[in-house]
C-alpha cells in the first residue's frame, strides 16, 4: 500500500480505538461514539473487509466506575481497574455490534502470550477463524495479569503486533488528534499536518516528540514505533481524528484526512516478523568489521570468528542483538549458544568450537534463518 488511493484495496484492516475518544476524555465509555464507529465497521464487513478491533479503555472506564479521577501508579490498583473496566467496555461492544447483526468475541492477549511461538499461532489461528465466521474480534491487553506489560506496554503496539500477526493491509488509529503535525500543535499555531509520508522518514521522530494523555500510555511516538512495526508485514499506518464524523469511511474512500504513513521496504516473512518484532532482547553481541560487512553484503549466517564482545545473559534460543562497534544495530536473531559458552568461542573459527566447549550445537552463533539483518 503505497497511497491513500490504495486505501480502498484494503482486505484486512485493523481499528486501534484509544482511551481519550473511547472515555470522553475520561468522563465514561462515549456510547455514541462508539454506535458510530461500529455502524461504520459494520458497512465495511459489508464491502467484504476483515476488521479487528484492538481497543483500550478498560483501565479508563474501571476508573470512573471505581470513582477516581486520576490513573493509579500501584500495579495492583491498575488490575483492578482494568479488571472492572473490562466488563463495561465488552459490553458496550456487544450490544452495539449486535443492533447490526454482527457477532463479537473478546481476546485478552499480553506481548507475552505474542513472544511465545506455539501461542502466537495460535492466536493468529483463533482470530482468523473468528473472521472467517464472520465475527468482529475485540482484543485488548490483558491488564488484569499483566505486570511488566502494564508498565512499558501500550495497545498502539499491540495493534501493530496484531496488524503483522494477520498480515493486514492497513492499521488505523483512531486518536484525540488530528493525525501527526510537523511540531506540536499544542505549543506551536504554526504547525501543519503530515498528510502521507514513508514512515522511516527522519524528521517523523521530532515531529512525534510529546507524551501521553492523562488516561492514555501512549503518545504520537508509540504511534508512530507501532507505525513502523505494522510496515514490517507490508501494512500501512493512518492516524486520524476518531471523533470526526464519518472518519473511518472517509478515510477508506482515501479522503484527506489524517496521517498515512505508508511501508517503503518489502514486507518481512512471518517468521522473521515474529523474530523482530515480538520477541525480549536479552544479549547484544559486537561484531568485528569483517562480519559486519559480511552480514551487510549477503544472505549468510554469523559465525563466533566474527564476535568480539558479548554483553548480557542468555541461553541458547534467546534474541540477541548484533551491533558494530559504534554500537549501531546490524542484525537480531536467535542465537544457537548461550552467553557463556559464546564468550569462549568469540572470534574463534567454527572447526574449534567443539575444542573449546567440548561439544558443537551448531557451527553457527546465528543461522541465518534465525537472523534478521536491519
Amino acid at each position: 500500500m503505497k497511497s491513500r488511493d490504495d486505501l480502498k484495496k484494503t482486505t484486512c484492516c485493523i481499528i486501534k480505538i484509544g482511551s481519550a475518544v473511547l472515555t470522553d476524555n475520561g468522563r465514561g465509555l462515549n456510547h455514541s461514539a462508539i454506535d458510530h464507529w461500529v455502524e461504520q465497521i459494520s458497512q465495511l464487513k459489508k464491502q467484504g473487509v476483515d476488521v479487528v478491533v484492538v481497543s483500550s479503555g478498560s483501565v479508563a472506564e474501571g476508573m470512573v466506575r471505581l470513582g477516581w479521577s486520576e490513573r493509579p501508579h500501584e500495579l495492583n490498583k491498575l488490575q483492578a481497574a482494568a479488571s472492572v473496566g473490562q466488563m463495561g467496555l465488552i459490553q458496550a461492544y456487544e450490544q452495539s455490534f449486535q443492533r447490526h447483526g454482527s457477532k463479537t468475541a473478546q481476546v485478552l492477549l499480553t506481548h507475552d502470550d505474542l513472544s511465545n511461538r506455539t501461542r502466537h499461532l495460535n492466536a493468529r489461528s483463533t482470530i482468523k477463524t473468528l473472521l472467517d465466521l464472520s465475527v468482529v474480534p475485540i482484543i485488548n491487553e490483558n491488564d488484569a495479569i499483566a505486570n511488566e506489560e502494564l508498565k512499558v506496554g501500550d495497545n498502539d503496539t499491540l495493534a501493530a503486533m496484531i496488524a503483522n500477526l494477520l498480515s493486514a493491509d492497513l492499521l488505523m488509529i483512531l486518536t484525540d488528534q488530528d493525525g501527526l503535525f510537523d511540531s506540536d500543535p499544542r505549543s506551536n499555531v504554526s504547525a501543519e499536518l503530515i498528510s502521507e509520508a514513508d514512515v522511516n522518514e527522519d524528521c517523523l521522530d521530532g515531529a512525534a516528540g510529546g507524551s501521553a494523555g492523562l488516561l492514555g500510555r501512549g503518545g504520537m511516538l508509540t504511534k508512530l514505533s507501532a507505525a513502523r512495526i505494522a510496515a514490517r508485514s507490508g501494512a500501512a499506518t493512518l492516524i486520524v481524528p476518531g471523533l470526526t464524523k464519518n472518519v473511518v469511511l472517509d478515510a477508506f474512500e482515501g479522503k484527506q484526512i489524517g496521517t498515512l504513513l505508508v511501508p517503503n521496504e518489502a514486507p518481512m516473512s512471518a517468521r522473521k516478523r515474529w523474530l523482530s518484532t515480538h520477541l525480549k532482547i536479552k544479549g547484544w553481541l559486537t561484531l568485528d568489521d569483517g562480519a559486519v560487512k559480511s552480514l551487510s553484503g549477503s544472505d549468510v549466517s554469523l559465525l563466533s570468528v566474527g564476535v568480539i564482545g558479548v554483553n548480557g545473559e542468555f541461553e541458547r534460543g534467546d534474541l540477541v542483538v548484533c551491533e558494530d562497534q559504534q554500537g549501531r544495530e546490524i542484525a537480531r536473531g536467535l542465537v544457537n549458544y548461550s552467553s557463556e559458552q559464546a564468550n569462549k568461542i568469540k572470534q574463534k573459527n567454527s572447526a574449534d568450537i567443539e575444542d573449546v566447549l567440548g561439544f558443537v550445537e551448531e557451527p553457527e552463533l546465528i543461522n541465518r534463518d534465525n537472523l534478521i539483518v536491519q
